[in-house]
């Protein structure tokens, strides 16, 4: 029998989230702080978005490149 493996970690147990997050939030800060006209609220979502696909792709990285080892073939019992 082999043993379980699974080469990813679920979406809010990884620190990429963490960084995504705080990313995301430092953005935020930063569009209130400054002036409007400097970095505004359409820069901010641009950003964001930018942000937000990055995290998508490395995600979708991540998962493609995980080994897995099971024998049932339900998934019912996935990482």
């Amino acid at each position: 029998m082999r043993d379980r493996e699974c080469g990813y970690q679920r979406c809010w147990r990884s620190r990429l989230l963490i960084a995504y997050v705080a990313a995301v939030i430092g953005v935020l800060i930063a569009s209130a702080m400054v002036d409007a006209s400097d970095f505004g609220a359409e820069e901010a979502w641009f950003y964001i978005t930018l942000l937000t696909i990055g995290y998508m792709v490395s995600r979708g990285l991540a998962k493609s490149g995980s080994r897995d080892f099971y024998d049932d073939e339900s998934g019912a019992d996935r990482c």
